[in-house]
């Protein structure tokens, strides 16, 4: 389960065949969002008004909410209704066995880091009015009135910024890891081969070497366009994020195009968030925010 996890191979597999399966799943990834990008939305758009029918005392259970919705988006736009029969899960599992493995997989990670980047992207906007007003302004140029659309992601930079900035704060995936497939060589150091390989990515994300005032929510740090280019924010992959994360980037994209047009996040006063990490990491209780309408 460990390997399969690590996405390593065994000795049948070879390094070219996990290269065409790895570009296979990020082309299927891609494919899906830009397919579905209208159930993201009205995914998105379902929960705002859930959220506009709260008298704006009422306190928001967001992670509660934000497991809720990220389930609803891996559930309809990765499996869809493909498996619904009986019979086509028999079938498909004894003729694809590996990738219905590896969508599973997909399934389960995609949804956590979807529903933890949502968590604590909305939460670190709640401890920010500035933040929280420079995203409505980018929206409100970018898109005008119109609803979010996949050609207009790539223009919302400030928003990128904020889930950048939101993973790197929240240490998103504090640990990465890898079975070393080849022996390897640190210095005078010998890794061999299968060696289970830790990263320490937490530490590295908030560095106070690297980063300036490492604990502040500052989304202005990828503000230079030679920081965002290099920023490996799950270690191992380097600058290349893995197919869950980029789910995960464009669900929030949508989510927060969605949110902060029409609403103002709020904090809860004298609530304090705890962390918990884990492989992803969530808080300790329950993020609780009140929102307004704009």
């Amino acid at each position: 389960m460990l390997k399969s996890l690590l996405k390593y191979q065994s000795g049948s597999g070879s390094g070219s065949e996990s290269h065409m399966r790895k570009k296979l799943y990020e082309n299927a990834v891609t494919d899906s969002l830009q397919s579905n990008f209208t159930s993201l939305l009205k995914l998105s758009e379902e929960l705002l008004d859930k959220w506009l029918s709260y008298p704006e005392t009422q306190h928001v259970p967001l992670s509660q909410h934000m497991l809720g919705f990220a389930m609803k988006c891996v559930i309809q736009i990765v499996m869809g209704g493909s498996f619904e029969d009986d019979h086509e899960v028999i079938h498909f599992q004894k003729n694809h066995g590996t990738i219905l493995e590896d969508s599973m997989i997909f399934s389960l990670a995609g949804c956590i880091i979807t529903a933890k980047l949502c968590t604590w992207a909305i939460y670190f906007l709640t401890t920010s009015e500035e933040v929280q007003n420079r995203l409505h302004e980018e929206l409100d140029q970018v898109l005008g009135k119109d609803p979010i659309m996949p050609e207009k992601m790539e223009q919302l930079r400030y928003c990128r910024q904020v889930l950048c900035e939101t993973v790197r704060t929240a240490k998103l995936t504090p640990v990465s890891a890898r079975l070393q497939d080849i022996e390897g060589k640190i210095d005078q150091f010998i890794i061999p081969r299968e060696t289970l390989v830790l990263y320490a990515l937490g530490v590295i994300l908030q560095d106070p070497n690297t980063w300036p005032l490492p604990y502040k929510f500052d989304p202005d740090r990828f503000g230079d366009e030679s920081v965002m280019k290099t920023f490996s924010s799950l270690g191992f992959s380097g600058t290349q994020e893995c197919p869950e994360l980029r789910f995960a980037y464009t669900v929030s994209t949508v989510l927060l195009s969605v949110l902060v047009r029409r609403l103002h996040l709020l904090s809860v006063e004298g609530q304090v968030i705890e962390t918990k990490y884990e492989l992803v990491t969530s808080s300790k209780e329950e993020a609780w925010i009140t929102v307004s309408k704009r």
